[in-house]
């Protein structure tokens, strides 16, 4: 056997083994700051057809350390929703903690002719919409029934359960809105109120629980 063909085989040997240990494995949550996995427990849950849950954080619920940040949490957290778009990030600061951003329509927000007459985009960790003629609902209600969320995986299930959702389906979301800290002082904090719009209007949820309905 050549030289020419030992090194074609090694180098397709190298290529095979980055394609399975990098593409193969799946969606990786945020790593944990310590060798102890970080623990994830669920809120309460949102009774079925309820806009979103938020509930006061109990006393033994403590900061969640990852190596990006720490994330504290400022409310229990719990969404049944339609999945109006969602959009993948691979660069900047966040997509170290998150990887993905669902726009989210809850009670009337996920009925078929109010979507149809919006048209519904995401960009730069932004969800966006319009109408042609007029709104589907009054103006304050979309904003007060549909949000963008910021999602941080609580461990690799969770983060490849977040991969396979797709736009239109209904899901809850079970997890904790926090503010991300970093040790350079970096922050990244969630709104606790689902009637704010423009900027810091959008939740950062550490996700503990995801369920496709």
């Amino acid at each position: 056997m050549s030289l020419r063909t030992l090194l074609v085989i090694a180098l397709l040997a190298g290529i095979a083994g980055w394609w399975f240990s990098d593409h193969r494995r799946g969606p990786r949550a945020p790593a944990t700051a310590g060798a102890t996995p970080t623990a994830c427990p669920l809120p309460p849950r949102v009774s079925a057809g309820e806009p979103p849950l938020q509930t006061d954080v109990p006393d033994d619920v403590t900061p969640f350390a990852l190596q990006a940040a720490t994330l504290t949490p400022l409310a229990g957290f719990s969404i049944e929703a339609r999945v109006l778009s969602r959009e993948d990030y691979r660069s900047g600061r966040e997509a170290d903690l998150s990887p993905v951003d669902f726009a989210l329509g809850w009670q009337r927000m996920e009925e078929d002719a109010v979507i149809a007459a919006l048209d519904i985009r995401q960009s730069s960790r932004w969800y966006h919409y319009r109408w042609r003629d007029r709104p589907p609902l009054p103006q304050d209600e979309i904003a007060r029934s549909s949000a963008n969320m910021h999602m941080i995986p609580g461990n690799d299930a969770i983060a490849q359960a977040l991969a396979d959702v797709r736009k239109d389906e209904r899901i809850r979301i079970e997890g904790w809105l926090v503010e991300a800290k970093a040790d350079d002082g970096w922050r990244w904090r969630s709104s606790t109120r689902r009637t704010d719009t423009g900027g810091g209007a959008c939740e950062v949820v550490y996700v503990c629980g995801v369920t496709r309905l």
